[in-house]
């Protein structure tokens, strides 16, 4: 009976490696596909039911569908000679030849003679984006530069072209600056030569996995995947996976030392851990699976492919990273063994230490953090306005310095048209309104087909100011059944959409976590300490990005989505330390420690694990910082701050000080926070003598 049970359980790693094999065959040809469904269209990013989204599907329903614009931009500082002007026109005569333009060409020179701009625009591209991206560089080839005067393309068909370029970079330097710096800092937590190699390879096949099922959300439900989701989605497959295989290998240590069979010791360690590992991926999911809720469309995107995400990671480090642990036995820590019946080398513990003084004197760390948190989080008040699109790279690309160059030269117009919509039957009135509108330069009739009618609208001011901004909300305030849209009115919409999302998404996410950790902690008080902690981490590392993002890094605005994501992200994450540190704190209480006691050693035992993966997570989410888009530079640095934060600051000395201030308390309304019966024994033992 013996025997064939210990052959069972020898199996049971072969048939989970075995079923793993088989799921990665079957994810494969799925996985490879991903790249092929990825878009980065306006319509992908784009409140779902905003005005400019309505306008952007019925332009692409128009003949010769979707327009792609540019701008030809021709500038000499001292002045455009006769001979310049000549190039111009041979070169957009050259672009008119090669190419189906809608119109002629017109040049429209500055008034300081300086800038010449020729406005044009295609159906040939569609809604093809690899189409528009060839149109774009190809216009780019025909115009060149002469000596001494500059020429640049830009427009919203150039912006979209350079920004599709960066989002096409990001999957390989993503994937590998993120498997560098996770393998970096685990060959430095668990100094072996071989341990650091077996989370990392389970992380990429979750990685792999998660890929596959990507894509067949994308063909069941049509979910959609951009650049930004599935960056996002690689990053918590490697920063969260790593933090379960860091918990889970650190109490797997734990219990080697205790137990013969490597076996029975992940067993141990499984019951231990797993239900902080669930909880904690489970909050991760909740809380991104309420962007569902969201209205804009990248972030409805986002949430199901960061759920895939974190729940292949939880997949693989609870079933293969186990499997693939037992089968190599303890060899795999080498050179730091955990011998069977040995015990770990005493050390003075830097969390031990941490803990003593939090516990010495709660109330003072209490008060001191919240002061610190609190004039940290009063630099968002420093926060640049909403970044314009011009403003979305870190890297200033052609059409960018194309889009300066005409602010600077047409300071009193705007380069951008405003896009409107009508009903066919109804254009002439349409477009009489139009005329009426303050702020309405020009207005020209464009394409119709199936029942609808475009007009282009040029404003007497420069795009995205809040002159032009007041003439779109004229426009949608006149024009009952027509559609605005345009790239200024996109912009405007992604900011009014972002505003309502935040009102919707947030109480949502609070509502899902608390759930959670009720469930898990069996109190009230305790989930409620732990997500105060980690909205004023996030309020914390937003107001850091305050203080920097302009006065340090340059930037000339805010993403409108980073307050809604780095809330989402840094919230579930966050409580991801909370739930290990509360966990080992009520396993310690159900053991009979007194309240002081458990938060100290909960604090001792798993800060050296939160601390280290605190530092994974943080260190790949900071990946995102040398990615050339400024909104994914602005959410990894807020995102990668404030779980540093949580890690050093929250999590050791604020949730360690509540915990020991409120003693038995943080348990209410379980049976923790009842003090417990005395023992009536020796008295009954007394008196029957």
């Amino acid at each position: 009976m013996g025997a064939g049970t210990t052959k069972g359980t020898r199996a049971i790693p072969w048939v989970v490696l075995a079923l793993w094999v088989g799921v990665l065959a079957i994810a494969a040809p799925f996985a490879a596909r991903l790249a092929d469904v990825q878009h980065d269209r306006i319509t992908d990013y784009l409140p779902a039911s905003a005005d400019s989204t309505e306008a952007a599907e019925l332009q692409q329903r128009l003949p010769g569908g979707e327009t792609t614009e540019l701008v030809l931009v021709y500038h000499r500082d001292g002045g455009l000679t006769a001979a310049d002007r000549s190039t111009a026109a041979e070169q957009v005569a050259r672009v008119a030849g090669e190419h189906a333009l809608t119109g002629t060409p017109e040049g429209i020179p500055s008034e300081d003679g300086t800038t010449l701009m020729y406005p044009l625009a295609s159906n040939e591209p569609g809604t093809d984006e690899k189409k528009r991206d060839a149109f774009v560089d190809a216009v780019r080839d025909v115009a060149r530069p002469e000596a001494g005067m500059t020429v640049e393309v830009g427009g919203a068909g150039a912006l979209s072209t350079d920004a599709s370029k960066v989002y096409d970079s990001l999957g390989g330097p993503l994937l590998y600056t993120t498997v560098g710096v996770v393998a970096v800092l685990l060959i430095l937590i668990y100094r072996s030569p071989v341990l650091w190699l077996v989370p990392l390879a389970v992380a990429g096949v979750a990685d792999y996995l998660s890929m596959g099922v990507a894509y067949g959300l994308n063909q069941a439900f049509g979910t959609s995947v951009s650049g930004q989701s599935s960056g996002i989605m690689t990053i918590l497959v490697f920063g969260a996976g790593t933090d379960y295989a860091l918990l889970l290998v650190s109490r797997y240590r734990e219990e080697l030392r205790r137990t013969e069979r490597p076996y029975d010791a992940m067993r141990a360690a499984l019951r231990g851990c797993g239900p902080a590992v669930l909880a904690s991926s489970g909050t991760v999911a909740a809380g991104l699976l309420c962007l569902l809720a969201a209205d804009l469309n990248s972030h409805r995107g986002m949430g199901p492919l960061g759920t895939v995400g974190v729940l292949c990671a939880l997949a693989a480090m609870l079933t293969l990273l186990p499997a693939v642990l037992v089968l190599l036995g303890r060899r795999v820590f080498w050179p730091l063994v955990p011998a069977y019946g040995s015990t770990p080398r005493a050390r003075r513990s830097l969390f031990a230490a941490m803990g003593t003084s939090a516990g010495r004197r709660p109330l003072t760390v209490l008060a001191g953090g919240a002061v610190l948190l609190g004039a940290l989080a009063l630099g968002a008040l420093n926060l640049p306005g909403t970044a314009k699109q011009e403003d979305a790279f870190v890297d200033r690309p052609e059409s960018v310095a194309a889009m300066r160059t005409l602010a600077r030269a047409y300071p009193e117009g705007s380069a951008q048209p405003i896009d409107v919509l009508t009903p066919t039957g109804r254009a002439d009135a349409t477009l009489a309104a139009v005329r009426g509108v303050e702020g309405v330069d020009d207005v020209r009739r464009g394409r119709t087909g199936g029942g609808w009618t475009e007009l282009t609208v040029t404003a007497s001011a420069p795009p995205q100011s809040a002159a032009e901004t007041a003439t779109i909300e004229r426009l949608r305030d006149r024009l009952d059944g027509s559609y605005v849209g345009g790239t200024s009115a996109q912009q405007l919409d992604l900011k009014d959409t972002n505003a309502r999302d935040r009102l919707v998404v947030v109480p949502l996410v609070l509502v899902a976590v608390l759930l959670i950790l009720a469930a898990l902690l069996r109190s009230l008080v305790a989930p409620l300490l732990l997500t105060a902690a980690v909205v004023a981490v996030w309020g914390a590392a937003l107001g850091l990005g305050g203080l920097l993002f302009g006065p340090v890094f340059g930037f000339e605005g805010t993403d409108p989505g980073l307050g809604l994501l780095s809330f989402v992200f840094l919230v579930a994450l966050g409580v991801d330390y909370g739930i290990f540190l509360m966990h080992r704190m009520r396993e310690e209480s159900l053991r009979g420690a007194e309240p002081s006691a458990a938060a100290l050693t909960a604090l001792r035992t798993t800060g050296g694990v939160i601390a280290s993966a605190g530092l994974v997570l943080a260190a790949t989410f900071a990946v995102l910082t040398n990615m050339g888009l400024v909104q994914l530079v602005e959410l990894g640095f807020v995102i990668a701050v404030g779980v540093l934060l949580d890690t050093f600051v929250v999590r050791t000395y604020l949730v360690t000080s509540a915990s020991v201030a409120l003693g038995r308390r943080v348990w209410w309304p379980g049976r923790l926070s009842r003090a417990p019966e005395p023992d009536r024994t020796r008295e009954r033992e007394a008196v029957a003598g």
